[in-house]
């Protein structure tokens, strides 16, 4: 049966014509709804009495993740059960930071030693590299790190990365060292990545589950011969190093299979952060240690995730807003709204999380769905998201929002005779925008404050527009692993309640097909000035502006 013809479904969809006529000024004068719609766990504080629901709303839709099966779901994912279908394959992201008194079975193998394996030996890898056991090819240490990549084995480790590096004593542990991500095939992203660093001291990651995604081998081969043309073509052994399966290929390109970190077919791209694809090159950047305090906050969340009821567990009630967002109150867009700038990556790594996962258009067992499934994921700092989009999320369409903030700095800052410290006025916006989302200000109110009548439509603001408020303590390794893992859940959490598969990307796949009969066309024109065939006429004509053909 499909999710919208159960009971739950019908009594939402019939519950948010009420909720329409309800505005969130009236809501939130409710003392006793804004206090039952506030969870908190180990420092994680939801407050979700902006959203457009009352408690009557999170009964409904607990009642909907009930007849979506989603607790016996998420146990199955939890304990390795091959729920991608269309790969028969486990998802087991959340095995990537168990402790080692865990096991869990795929096939009838333990894989909590498995990784704890690949750890060890990231480890110790990190430590001689860092401590100068392990040096390049000339002697010197090895200090700048290039991690090539694309899709999920760049866009999560960028994100802790940018999380992890103003952090106190991350910076600290990183002084003096680079670490730097390649991921776009075009040859200006190698030159920003290459920039003003040294072959000498360059120690190259190359992360590639299968070692032919063509993007990043390409890059990675444009970096092997920056390292040759520098250092001779012995050197790209000491210089390059590969997060790969592959270990025929590995050796095919030059790297001592020995410095292969491997991962597993049940781990996805995009929740491969925790794997060797993220840990490997933050312990070569900022030491082992840091890392394991990440990994220790995504467990936390984990554990939580795993053992909370619907009605308390928050990446939960985050998926269970979404869908009635979404799918009931017809609004697909979220926007992601940290106020701290070392978030700066959350939003374009929860973008592919998200969006790859959940833009399906049928059912996991292949039922074409009857309602949209996925959400449209943008974001962007606070408050520089201020001075762009929110013009639209104010008075433009209504995207719900969630805001993410934290009662301390990574580095404060107080200036004399200024009324506040700069994280206080940070947080003053953080505070603000929610419930002027939320409130609005109305045309009698403009009147009130005697704004021209000419004006006043001008400066109306509806109101009424929902968002969730995330507050924490401080951004730190181990909340960054809480809000890694709170999105990863959330995102799963959907998927189960829609039904779909949110572990096959099978939309990421056709682009590449054709782009594999392009290539070959503009690999017979540039070296035998063939003539462009075989392509609609649309293509046709710009094929042959660009080769100069037109």
């Amino acid at each position: 049966m499909l999710i919208s013809d159960t009971p739950a479904w019908k009594a939402l969809s019939e519950h948010a014509q009420q909720i329409r006529g309800t505005h969130l000024r009236e809501l939130l004068q409710d003392e006793a709804r804004c206090a039952g719609l506030r969870w908190e766990v180990d420092g994680v504080l939801l407050d979700g009495s902006r959203q457009n629901a009352t408690r009557q709303t999170v009964d409904l839709l607990v009642d909907l993740a009930r007849d979506a099966g989603l607790t016996r779901k998420i146990k199955a994912m939890a304990n390795g059960e091959k729920i991608n279908g269309t790969e028969n394959r486990a998802v087991l992201h959340m095995a990537l930071r168990a402790p080692r008194r865990k096991s869990i079975l795929v096939d009838g193998h333990d894989v909590v030693p498995d990784v704890h394996a690949v750890l060890e030996r990231i480890k110790a890898f990190s430590k001689a590299v860092r401590g100068g056991q392990w040096k390049g090819a000339t002697g010197k240490k090895l200090t700048q790190i290039v991690s090539i990549g694309i899709g999920g084995s760049y866009l999560g480790p960028e994100f802790v990365f940018e999380a992890m590096r103003t952090d106190p004593g991350c910076a600290k542990a990183a002084k003096r060292r680079t670490l730097r991500f390649l991921a776009n095939v075009d040859p200006i992203d190698v030159t920003r990545a290459l920039a003003d660093l040294d072959p000498e001291r360059t120690l190259v990651i190359v992360v590639s589950k299968t070692f032919t995604t063509a993007e990043t081998m390409l890059n990675a081969r444009t970096v092997r011969k920056w390292i040759s043309d520098a250092l001779g073509t012995e050197a790209v052994a000491k210089h390059m190093i590969a997060v790969s399966t592959n270990l025929e290929a590995v050796r095919e390109f030059g790297i001592d299979p020995a410095n292969a970190f491997g991962f597993w077919d049940w781990v996805g791209g995009r929740y491969s952060v925790c794997s060797a694809v993220g840990v490997l090159p933050l312990a070569l950047h900022f030491g082992y240690k840091p890392v394991q305090e990440f990994l220790n906050g995504a467990h936390a969340m984990d554990r939580h995730f795993l053992a909370a009821p619907p009605e308390r567990n928050i990446p939960a009630l985050l998926g269970l807003f979404g869908v009635w967002q979404s799918s009931f109150l017809g609004r697909p867009s979220r926007a992601l709204l940290p106020y701290c700038q070392s978030l700066l990556k959350l939003a374009p790594h929860i973008q592919q999380v998200d969006m790859e996962s959940n833009g399906k258009r049928v059912t996991a067992d292949g039922q074409v769905l009857p309602f949209e499934a996925g959400e449209v994921d943008f974001g962007e700092p606070g408050t520089n998201g201020q001075h762009s989009f929110y013009q639209l999320i104010h008075q433009g369409r209504v995207v719900p929002c969630d805001f993410i903030g934290f009662r301390r700095s990574q580095t404060p800052v107080a200036l004399p005779g200024e009324p506040v410290d700069n994280h206080d006025e940070l947080m003053s916006n953080f505070f603000a925008q929610p419930d002027a989302l939320a409130y609005g200000k109305s045309e009698a109110e403009l009147q009130k404050e005697g704004v021209a009548p000419a004006l006043v439509p001008h400066k109306v603001f509806a109101g009424n527009r929902p968002s969730n408020v995330l507050l924490l303590d401080q951004l730190t390794p181990y909340s960054t692993g809480q809000l890694l893992a709170l999105y990863e859940h959330r995102t799963a959490v959907q998927g189960f309640v829609w039904g779909v598969n949110s572990f096959d990307q099978w939309g990421v796949e056709l682009g590449k097909v054709l782009a594999k009969a392009v290539r070959g066309q503009l690999q017979k024109s540039r070296s035998a000035n063939a003539a462009v065939s075989g392509f609609n006429p649309a293509t046709t004509f710009l094929l042959r502006s660009y080769l100069g053909q037109a």
